[in-house]
């Protein structure tokens, strides 16, 4: 390594404090979180302090194109949007760092935009499970001009894993409890419970996606509502709308609830193609009605996946909710309503903002990556042994 590497390369020290920014866009293409924090200590006896927040959404403009990519785009959108979003992270990163005005910052680790997410993809016969986050890291270290840490999932996968969750070790720091068994529900795009057994070490939490929790949801609103409306607010639609039992019981069962962890899912199976199955399968349905039966479909596989996964070797009684879609209150009911016996907690009573535990994460990540130390396991992704994750783009 130069001279001039070694002094852009990021040095971890436990005596002393590091201040990281954490970058996340998730399944729901709403916009990017960031998040500056101050963590201290070593190892798995870290303290996080969240200084500033900032969220960035996507303008309609971005959101569609990003959509079209997805669906139907091409190696050269590909290319561009990949460099747009280093762009538009490094921005949000600025932003969140005006706001705190640190005395430094040491790193970012930054998720970026998953825009594909295949773990059971074949060619040619040969397994080659694979996954896409855009959002050039190199743009946003060049931009911002600190080390950035990008690309957690390729190194699960590469050595057997899911590639995702990938919150579930931050979940561990942050919300473990010596003496109760708890889990932690994140409500984005999709649906994430990591397990937190009472006492356990990391090689004890189990994680996985149940299925989808807003991106149905949101495909639905925006299909039905001629892209007026992004989302169901308040989980006001549903609460005016019926559940259509026939929908219910088609959307349930979909092979992918039945699928025992670790497992994990994106768009890809539970995006615009489904949307369009069930628009052919029941045509007319109000929009009230399907984005009731949406919504109840959320809470009932979070809620199987609890009974059918969770309860029998960790009977938790405590359920510790972040994401987007704990402010949908129709939601949020259905899920008490199928888990009378369990505590639905927000993660801001254990000092992590719920609308930013993602980003938070990923600055914690990163500080994990820089230590060495491994982020994700054989319980949580399916990964064969305990395993780094991440890469790291030099200013």
């Amino acid at each position: 390594m130069t001279a001039a590497a070694a002094e852009r390369f990021p040095r971890i020290s436990p005596a002393a404090p590091r201040y990281a920014v954490g970058l996340m866009a998730g399944t729901s293409l709403d916009g990017i979180d960031a998040a500056l924090v101050c963590i201290e200590g070593a190892g798995d006896a870290i303290r996080i302090q969240t200084l500033a927040t900032h969220y960035q959404p996507y303008t309609p403009d971005e959101r569609a194109g990003l959509l079209r990519l997805i669906e139907s785009g091409s190696l050269a959108d590909l290319c561009a949007w990949d460099a747009y979003l280093g762009e538009r992270f490094a921005q949000a990163s600025q932003a969140v760092i005006q706001k705190a005005a640190p005395p430094r910052v040491d790193f970012i680790g930054s998720h970026g935009q998953t825009v594909w997410h295949a773990p059971d993809a074949q060619v040619l016969g040969t397994p080659t499970p694979n996954t896409l986050q855009i959002g050039q890291p190199d743009v946003i270290a060049a931009r911002v001009g600190v080390p950035v840490v990008a690309d957690f999932r390729t190194r699960d996968m590469a050595h057997g894993g899911q590639g995702a969750p990938l919150v579930p070790l931050v979940d561990w720091l942050l919300l473990r409890s010596d003496t109760e068994p708890r889990a932690a529900l994140n409500l984005g795009g999709m649906a994430n419970l990591t397990v937190l057994p009472a006492g356990g070490a990391p090689d004890a939490i189990r994680a996985f996606d149940t299925g989808p929790a807003n991106a149905l949801i949101d495909l639905a609103v925006q299909h039905g509502t001629g892209g007026a409306q992004t989302y169901d607010r308040d989980g006001a639609l549903a609460e005016s709308g019926a559940v259509h039992p026939p929908l219910l019981a088609w959307l349930l069962a979909h092979p992918y609830f039945g699928q025992p962890p670790p497992k994990s899912t994106g768009r890809e199976v539970f995006g615009h193609a489904l949307l369009d199955a069930i628009h052919a399968q029941f045509p007319d349905l109000p929009l009230p009605t399907l984005v009731a039966t949406l919504t109840e479909l959320t809470a009932a596989t979070i809620a199987d996946a609890l009974q059918r996964w969770v309860m029998p070797t960790c009977p938790v009684r405590r359920v510790i909710v972040s994401g987007g879609g704990l402010h949908n209150r129709a939601l949020m009911r259905r899920l008490a309503a199928h888990l009378p016996n369990i505590a639905l907690e927000s993660s801001a009573a254990y000092g992590v903002d719920p609308d930013f535990k993602e980003a938070i994460a990923f600055a914690v990540l990163a500080d994990r990556f820089l230590q060495g130390l491994p982020a994700t396991y054989p319980s949580t992704t399916g990964v064969r042994r305990p395993t780094l994750a991440g890469k790291l783009a030099l200013p």
